[in-house]
């Protein structure tokens, strides 16, 4: 594991796991006092991260919510991140349980099943490369990743008319959802933005179930990078407790509320916000 903390950015860092916790014996006390949180500050994260979990089940920008939040309640930036990703998780499992029943139809279980194997996978690998390497060089063309995903997918349904077939081979899907969530586990802006990119172009589903599935499979690369935060000494507990109860509350709302919103609608806030994302990330570099 690196032995070094890389600098602090603002909401993007929430979702760019670009601190790389580190396992010193000097200092645990003190950090430990300066991630002490009040009960009132576990409230205000509780109600918060519904919000943030119901926006990240939509767009895929939970962070731009959750990652400022956790700072404005005296979390320190790498505790802040590193509890984020993990409270994260239970995002994919509100709405999957909610949403299974609506979504699942028609899709192949089988298919499902070894998607999100490739998830885990990727995540996995994702994770161990950010705890190898540091993201210093990947991160200046993270803002272009993004900008083209979210282009791709606004001007979506106008490539997929000018195809004649409507769907890629599924090993070449499977190979770059492969490297996708290995970008999530080691970087992760607008992972969301980019899967639905991918998705929406090389698959049948419809758009509503890749907003559904997308949540799900980075839950699980969440889920798998997450593993290697575990055992860091970063994790604030109590506070990723309450962000996984109100994660879980805004995943399971998010399919309930998918249900009164036009694709169109959806789909430009999506390719807006990771517009406004990339935007940032450039700047912030």
């Amino acid at each position: 594991m690196s032995q070094r903390i890389h600098r602090a950015t603002a909401p993007a860092a929430g979702l760019a796991r670009d601190r790389v916790p580190t396992v010193e014996p000097e200092g645990v006390v003190r950090r430990l006092r300066s991630r002490h949180v009040t009960a009132m500050s576990l409230l205000v994260v509780l109600a918060a991260s519904v919000v943030a979990g119901l926006i990240g089940y939509l767009t895929g920008l939970a962070s731009l919510v959750s990652y400022p939040m956790l700072l404005a309640v005296g979390l320190p930036p790498v505790s802040a991140n590193v509890t984020n990703t993990i409270g994260m998780v239970s995002v994919g499992l509100g709405s999957t349980i909610k949403g299974a029943g609506t979504y699942m139809p028609g899709m192949s279980r089988r298919q499902v099943l070894a998607q999100g194997f490739i998830a885990g996978l990727g995540g996995l690998t994702g994770g161990f490369l950010l705890l190898i390497s540091g993201d210093g060089v990947f991160e200046h063309i993270v803002p272009f990743l993004v900008l083209m995903a979210a282009v791709l997918l606004l001007a979506g349904p106008r490539i997929k008319r000018i195809r004649s077939d409507g769907t890629w081979p599924v090993w070449l899907y499977d190979v770059l959802l492969y490297l996708v969530c290995i970008y999530g586990g080691y970087f992760g802006a607008g992972s969301g933005v980019i899967f639905m990119a991918l998705t929406t172009l090389a698959t049948s589903l419809s758009f509503d179930q890749a907003v559904w599935f997308k949540t799900t499979l980075m839950s699980v690369s969440n889920l798998a990078a997450g593993l290697y935060f575990v055992f860091s000494g970063e994790v604030n507990w109590p506070v990723a407790l309450a962000l996984a109860i109100g994660f879980f509350a805004g995943g399971w709302l998010g399919p309930v509320v998918q249900r009164f919103l036009p694709e169109k609608v959806l789909r430009w806030v999506i390719g807006v916000g990771g517009i406004g994302l990339a935007c940032y990330l450039w700047f912030s570099a």
